[in-house]
């Protein structure tokens, strides 16, 4: 398994993705999308126009099966996001091996040590894969809809300790 930045050529499996209902409802994307639409906003997301935004390719065989995100970088910290991109893949241990070598790599890439993220309490897929990377729940502020329902939002904190040379 690789992380690694985002191409264009990543966009078949991209529109695949749009049309996997499992996929779209966990990750809040909208259905079916029109592919020139997606198009544009995936060649967005690879010319990394935000400066706080980074969204790498989890590769695995040669292959785009998702993808990881850091963002809010400030500092020493950012906030994580993690998706694995065909719902068939799920359950299989891709998740938690890929969110590992990615917070390694964003910690001898981007400096980043103090990771957040936010998940919903109804997704128990989310909860357990960032708990058992290590993440610790520090709160729970606020809810959002999720899957069709008001769920409340429950936020995570891991430190990971500087290699040393």
């Amino acid at each position: 398994m690789n992380i690694r930045p985002i191409t264009l050529e990543d966009f078949p499996a991209v529109l695949s993705w749009s049309q996997d209902k499992a996929f779209c409802s966990a990750n809040d994307w909208e259905m079916n999308r029109e592919p020139q639409e997606l198009f544009r906003w995936w060649e967005r997301l690879v010319k990394g126009i935000a400066d706080d935004f980074i969204r790498l390719g989890i590769e695995m065989d040669g292959k785009l099966i998702g993808y990881v995100d850091f963002t809010h970088i400030i500092d020493g910290s950012g906030e994580f996001g993690i998706a694995i991109g065909d719902s068939s893949l799920w359950g299989q241990g891709l998740g938690p091996q890929a969110a590992l070598n990615a917070m390694d790599f964003a910690s001898t890439t981007l400096g980043i040590t103090t990771f957040t993220a936010e998940t919903h309490e109804s997704n128990l897929r989310s909860r357990r894969l960032l708990k058992k990377i290590g993440f610790v729940e520090i709160s729970r502020i606020g809810s959002e809809m999720y899957m069709g329902e008001d769920t409340r939002l429950i936020q995570l904190r891991h430190t990971v300790k500087r290699r040393q040379n």
